[in-house]
């Protein structure tokens, strides 16, 4: 079994180590967030204090951060990832960035003499605790075959997109493509009701008509109708709206650096900035519903 570096143990990182440490491997854990290494540690995670202790003797390293601007300053930064971990370490950014930066970091790792690969997951929270992502990499051929061998124990689908970067241009295009269908699902689930259609009727004909999609079969979102739905639980967040607000943006960054315009994408970023405009950036990506229908059941009432 091997020794594995982790850095960043929040929502998603804290269960994929717990996904790692069931297959037999050590996992060194670090996080600037005190209680999120406290809970790591609960199921199995070596505690360590610093990037440096997390990633000394590790055979591989994983990341799972929020922005491109804090994978820079984890790999980058001094006392980063760079200046101590070995270069016969194997290093894996899982984070959801920018496509400019994940080349960037595949640029100064190979400048370093290290072997990188970008390597960001679909499927949630739900999907990290139950050891079903998708991973999406991007790299070398031969790095990415050695990174397939870790990420296994946390994955229900392991994809080589490409080159560098390809996971990371795979992960933002699908994301996009997640939050455009998510609109066209609130919409229909309000515009079903107001024609009278039984949410659960209407439901049950979608999602075997041309109508269905992820979102609607997972996250559709109206209350009772499906089980892993925000709707159930007062929207409390399983993919936030500020997450998926970054997620859209960052297909639009793109967008602009390859000259294409997204029109679609640009008014489900334009939806999502309102949600958060109105305080309610930490409620699910479905809770976008309140902007067709405020009343929609299972909304938080001030």
């Amino acid at each position: 079994m091997a020794v594995i570096g982790w850095i960043g143990l929040g929502r998603m990182g804290g269960p994929m180590t717990k996904n790692l440490i069931a297959a037999g491997h050590t996992v060194n854990g670090f996080d600037v967030v005190p209680a999120a290494v406290e809970a790591a540690a609960g199921h199995g995670v070596v505690a360590k204090s610093s990037i440096a202790e997390a990633v000394e003797g590790a055979d591989i390293v994983f990341s799972m951060l929020p922005k491109g601007e804090h994978a820079k300053t984890v790999y980058l930064g001094e006392g980063g990832v760079f200046d101590n971990a070995s270069t016969s370490t194997l290093l894996v950014d899982s984070s959801t960035i920018d496509f400019d930066t994940a080349t960037e970091l595949h640029q100064a790792a190979r400048d370093r003499g290290f072997k990188f690969v970008d390597g960001p997951v679909s499927g949630g929270v739900s999907g990290a605790a139950a050891g079903t992502l998708t991973f999406m990499l991007g790299g070398d051929d031969v790095d990415v075959e050695n990174a397939k061998t870790f990420i296994e124990p946390m994955a229900g689908n392991i994809f080589h997109a490409g080159g560098e970067g390809a996971g990371q241009a795979a992960k933002i295009v699908n994301n996009m493509l997640l939050a455009i269908s998510l609109q066209g699902v609130v919409e229909g689930a309000v515009l079903a009701q107001r024609f009278g259609l039984k949410p659960e009727v209407f439901y049950d004909i979608a999602k075997v008509s041309s109508g269905d999609s992820w979102p609607l079969r997972t996250w559709y979102p109206v209350p009772g109708v499906v089980d892993t739905a925000a709707a159930n639980n007062n929207f409390e967040a399983g993919f936030s709206t500020m997450l998926m607000h970054k997620d859209v943006g960052l297909a639009l960054d793109g967008a602009k650096t390859q000259g294409v315009t997204l029109s679609a994408a640009e008014l489900v970023y334009s939806r999502l900035q309102q949600l958060i405009d109105d305080g309610n950036g930490d409620l699910d990506c479905s809770a976008i519903i309140g902007l067709v229908d405020e009343n929609a059941e299972g909304l938080p009432q001030d």
